[in-house]
């Protein structure tokens, strides 16, 4: 087979030669991906293009899957708890009553403790979170370079990848530079510049609601609202609205008890381009959101959305997956939301990316054939965000009758479609269309 700077072409990689790679990207899809290259002694840099060093997302909560889990079971060295366990899956009435539960355990965790986990694994970033951690000996370098936009790349006559971007993290610097590597990876998230120039016709579109996201100290709750989210992971439906909520780690990723937040996530529906859209996305009705929360929502969910210091709206969109997740002889790899953006419902995000990471970190290892990498990669990809959509149009919007009016969806069709979001990875067979290469 043709050889390709180390890995070879449509066959197994030849583990054999230290590679360098570029990946595009310093959130956890980055991160991921830099962790679990690193770790096969292959040189890495990131490039952020965020002008922190340091990134924040305002503690927001992560139903830590199995893919989330086992790799920071792989790659995570730092000896502290991760997570936060939910024992079972409470809905409710409006009236805030039960009405139906289930004995399910998951695991909780926050944006933030994940981030600075992953720093301290990846570049010794010390934080309250985690110490400095030295590499291993078997570790390549890692190099995170905050202020770094990407503005084009091109492949190398020779093999490899050119990379030009520009650098903010110097007061004044705009001027062009540029940097090669033997493979480029996308990791720049669900509004990708390398997917945009790869795949312009691939587009991220709005679809048609928002969620309002938010965290409250456990011990600033009411009793009741305490026990309605403590080790619960809880839902509330009605027509156009969703609501969920559940335990994740406190300040600095604590998990000791009541010093935990309460994390939710509010879904509601806003025609593109309306008032009422502007609105809340510019953050001019924090008030009447409150208002409209003690209206529609159950008591215990009202208190938390009421209670929240620092709500921040996210606009729900959609991500589908281009053709292929890599081009160039795969000298160029797309991952993560990169690759496909999957809406909230799904709760796959990180998932994704950290499964991603480490079936790519598979196939350079050799462990795997670069056709299985392709369809493992492409099936999650394809399956989850179909049924991203599918569990965002039921659930916001209901089904079409026969007569094409919409209907709203029963308490049992949601549960079902919760109940099959949450099958791992590991115990679903991607279907045929969805592996096609």
């Amino acid at each position: 087979m043709a050889q390709t700077n180390g890995h070879t072409r449509n066959g197994n990689t030849s583990p054999s030669k230290k590679l360098h790679f570029i990946i595009v990207g310093g959130s956890l899809g980055g991160l991921a991906a830099g962790l679990a290259l690193k770790d096969l002694g292959h040189d890495t840099t990131i490039l952020e293009r965020n002008p922190e060093k340091l990134l924040h997302n305002q503690g927001a909560g992560i139903v830590a899957g199995g893919d989330s889990l086992e790799f920071l079971e792989r790659y995570n060295r730092c000896d502290r708890p991760v997570a936060v366990t939910s024992q079972r899956r409470q809905y409710f009435n409006k009236d805030g009553s039960i009405v139906h539960e289930k004995v399910m355990t998951q695991n909780m965790t926050s944006w933030d403790l994940t981030y600075f986990l992953m720093r301290a694994n990846y570049d010794g970033v010390e934080s309250n979170y985690c110490a400095a951690l030295e590499p291993l000996p078997h570790h390549g370098k890692a190099v995170h370079l905050h202020g770094h936009k990407v503005t084009s790349f091109e492949t190398k006559p020779e093999g490899g990848v050119r990379v030009f971007y520009t650098d903010s993290s110097r007061t004044g610097s705009d001027e062009t530079k540029s940097m090669d590597a033997d493979i480029l990876v996308a990791a720049d998230g669900p509004s990708s510049a390398i997917r945009s120039m790869l795949y312009p016709e691939t587009k991220r579109t709005f679809a048609g609601y928002c969620a309002l996201r938010g965290t409250v100290p456990e011990h600033a709750v009411s009793q009741p609202t305490l026990e309605a989210f403590r080790e619960r992971f809880a839902f509330f439906h009605a027509p156009g609205i969703q609501i969920l909520a559940y335990l994740i780690p406190g300040a600095n990723g604590t998990v000791e008890l009541g010093q935990r937040l309460i994390n939710f996530v509010y879904y509601t529906n806003f025609p593109e381009g309306s008032k009422e859209l502007d609105e809340i996305l510019t953050g001019k009705d924090g008030e009447k959101q409150k208002q409209i929360a003690r209206e529609r929502l159950p008591p215990q969910f009202a208190e938390i959305v009421c209670g929240t210091k620092a709500p921040f709206v996210q606009a729900i969109t959609d991500v589908p997956p281009p053709p292929a997740n890599s081009a160039f002889d795969d000298r160029l790899v797309l991952i993560g939301d990169a690759l496909a953006g999957f809406r909230p419902h799904t709760v796959a995000s990180t998932s994704q990316a950290c499964f991603d990471a480490m079936t790519y970190a598979d196939y350079i290892a050799g462990k795997i054939s670069n056709e299985e990498w392709k369809k493992q990669t492409m099936g999650y990809a394809r399956v989850v965000q179909d049924r991203g959509v599918k569990m965002g149009i039921r659930s916001q919007f209901g089904e079409q009758d026969e007569n094409g009016n919409w209907q709203a969806l029963s308490l049992e069709e949601m549960i079902k479609d919760r109940d099959e979001a949450s099958v791992p990875r590991k115990e679903q067979v991607w279907p045929e269309w969805a592996t096609r290469i």
